[in-house]
């Protein structure tokens, strides 16, 4: 059958959230007199927001049930949203340059709420198929959970599927599902060697994706 439909991750991949998302919580966990961690950004890439937030309460010593962790970090970073999406170059071309020739899929560890957020200020909500969020499902990346269940409401097999992904987390949870992988990894965050390997093509930026990195004809 060929390549039927595209899958993108967004946080790091459309997104230049990942510095946004560190500096947010880690403010927050210096406020609730928790204790940050250098590597704790690259461990919570690709986690759920309930694995997240248990994170910062159970692991970095916030001391606020879960829940509330989740509401409040999620409240700051719609507020920063609210003001400027940081779109990643090429971002929205390469969106609707896919849309233009297969269904199109959105495989995210954000919630739910900051999904449609990003996805509507930048005018690509119409875009996407089936938009899924990890908090919907029962395991964050590198499970494959999202990417099963995007690709069972796209109505595409896995297997039919690309995935576009930058994190450790999400090459691996993308390549769990069976998906044919394309990494689009950021300098600021490297996803691990290993991980980068489990990709069929590594792009530099999204002006790279095109059809036939797409389907592996080029």
């Amino acid at each position: 059958m060929g390549i039927a439909a595209v899958v993108f991750d967004m946080d790091g991949v459309l997104i230049d959230s990942e510095p946004i998302w560190e500096q947010v919580r880690h403010e927050y966990v210096v406020l609730k007199g928790g204790r940050w961690q250098p590597d704790s950004q690259h461990k919570m890439m690709g986690m759920s927001t309930p694995e997240w937030s248990a994170y910062l309460a159970d692991e970095l010593g916030v001391a606020e049930p879960a829940g509330e962790v989740a509401a409040a970090v999620i409240d700051l970073m719609a507020d920063k949203y609210a003001h400027h999406v940081p779109l990643l170059p090429g971002a929205v071309e390469a969106v609707r340059r896919c849309a233009g020739s297969w269904k199109l899929g959105l495989a995210s560890s954000s919630p739910a709420t900051l999904i449609d957020l990003v996805l509507a200020k930048s005018g690509l909500l119409d875009c996407f198929t089936a938009v899924l969020s990890t908090e919907e499902v029962g395991r964050g990346k590198p499970a494959p959970d999202v990417y099963l269940t995007v690709a069972q409401r796209l109505g595409v097999e896995p297997n039919n599927c690309t995935a576009v992904e930058d994190s450790t987390n999400g090459l691996r949870s993308a390549h769990n599902a069976g998906m044919r992988l394309i990494a689009a990894p950021r300098p600021e965050f490297p996803p691990q060697p290993d991980a980068l390997a489990l990709a069929e093509v590594v792009i530099d930026d999204l002006d790279q994706l095109t059809p036939g990195v797409v389907t592996g004809s080029a």
